[in-house]
């Protein structure tokens, strides 16, 4: 199983049905926001989403989480609506709604029956521009993020060392710092942080309303445009670009934490969709991981876990459709008798099969046909259907690559595997965290704070 890159949700899908191929709808709006609206016919249920292209790489040190802080509290009351009413109003509609924040977006969704669409319209519309960001509510919000950062970092330790793993792997490029923040900007962080962040970025030229579901493409702009179109634009200056410096040699570090096993997180620099110069490669980085750990059959599950029983699992992550540079992710935990350096030396020895013969055609027709099926499978959800529109656009990509994905994995050749395996899976490029497991001590019962994740 390959590491997932998406965050906070989860998502599950049924069978598939040719009716996910069906256009997408474009529009723009006079005031700058973009529309794109995919009808799928198949259930009377319309998915909404707002993206808004802000998230942790946006930040600065100093007021890390603000994104994420700031998504809580656009659920805490507007000028028309008091704290609280957003999701009522939802729910007596029957419908469900969340959010989600990530390294280079931020996004509000809705899901409900097709004739509701206006209420998440208006519901929307409103929070883009009349938050009230109360300050009692803000001190609730920051406090449960903090509690939320403790129960999901400082008190896991797997999440703490891949934490510590992103903050020595990447020095200068924003992803070096985590989307929920780190304490002490939380602590010293103030409502008018949220204020001056709320009113640069939340803003229709700065967003993406995505809809997916049983509806008319054009009667969705003409809804989108009675709700949308009076909002007025900001001017939001271009984001500097923050490259990392080259890496001159392979970093190291160890992560002590109370554990019962202990883990290990290794990656290696290699360019997104956005940033590769030659638009071959990310798709050839992205089979190379399904051959290392894609499902039972591949090549860590084979060999390190059921042939060696080296490992208690090994799995891999890539997130070709960043914003900036990526890592290539290795993430495994040795089984009992065996040490992390043992796993990583029998993880290094697969890499450089990959280098020295080529992956033979049926094994690569094999790793292709699943990859292509997940991604298929994957459609049959209109959530993720408009998750995949949303995060490509958002992160400065064409949605039509989201088409074109399952050509372009057909076309990755075994050398071009190879080739990928030799130039970017090296040893000066490397970063590996290794978490020594500390005797586990009882910790006291949390406060019971939660958050809306």
């Amino acid at each position: 199983m390959r590491i997932r890159l998406l965050g906070f949700i989860a998502f599950s899908v049924l069978a598939v049905n040719s009716a996910n191929a069906s256009e997408i709808h474009e529009f723009k709006m006079a005031n700058g926001m973009k529309v794109l609206v995919k009808e799928d016919h198949r259930a009377p249920v319309v998915v909404s989403q707002v993206w808004y292209k802000v998230g942790a790489s946006y930040e600065h040190s100093g007021i890390t989480g603000v994104s994420h802080v700031l998504e809580h509290m656009m659920f805490k009351g507007t000028k028309k609506h008091a704290a609280g009413e957003f999701s009522r109003i939802i729910a007596e509609n029957g419908g469900r709604e969340n959010a989600f924040t990530g390294r280079d977006y931020t996004a509000y969704f809705q899901q409900l029956e097709k004739s509701r669409l206006k209420v998440s319209f208006e519901m929307e519309a409103d929070r883009m521009r009349n938050l009230t960001l109360p300050e009692k509510e803000f001190k609730k919000e920051v406090a449960v993020v903090m509690e939320e950062r403790r129960m999901r970092t400082e008190d896991k330790a797997s999440a703490l060392t891949s934490e510590q793993f992103f903050a020595t792997a990447f020095t200068n490029n924003p992803y070096h710092q985590p989307i929920i923040g780190w304490m002490n900007d939380l602590e010293s962080m103030q409502v008018s942080d949220l204020r001056e962040w709320y009113e640069k970025f939340y803003a229709p030229n700065n967003a993406t309303l995505v809809v997916v579901g049983d509806v008319n493409a054009k009667q969705v702009f003409q809804l989108a445009q009675k709700y949308f179109a009076d909002l007025k634009p900001s001017k939001i200056a271009a984001t500097k670009s923050r490259l990392d410096a080259a890496q001159k040699g392979e970093r190291r570090i160890t992560v002590k934490a109370p554990a019962r096993l202990p883990y290990m997180v290794m990656g290696y620099k290699v360019p997104s969709y956005k940033t590769a110069k030659e638009k071959w490669e990310p798709y050839a980085l992205d089979v190379l991981a399904y051959v290392l750990s894609g499902g039972s059959s591949s090549r860590f599950s084979k060999s390190l876990v059921r042939q060696q029983q080296i490992a208690v699992s090994a799995d891999t992550g890539y997130g070709i459709f960043s914003r900036l540079d990526e890592l290539f992710l290795i993430d495994g935990t040795p089984a009992a008798g065996y040490s992390v350096a043992q796993l990583e030396k029998s993880i290094v020895k697969e890499i450089e099969k990959l280098k020295n013969e080529l992956v033979s055609k049926k094994e690569l027709e094999r790793i292709k046909a699943q990859t292509i099926a997940e991604k298929v499978y994957e459609k049959d959800s209109i959530f993720y259907q408009a998750m995949q529109i949303g995060m490509l656009e958002t992160v400065g990509l064409d949605w039509r690559l989201n088409e074109q994905y399952t050509k372009r994995i057909r076309e990755v050749t075994a050398e071009q595997i190879q080739t990928v395996a030799k130039k970017y899976l090296i040893k000066d490029t490397l970063t590996v965290a290794v978490l020594d497991p500390q005797p586990l001590t009882a910790t006291k019962p949390r406060s019971g704070l939660s958050g809306r994740h």
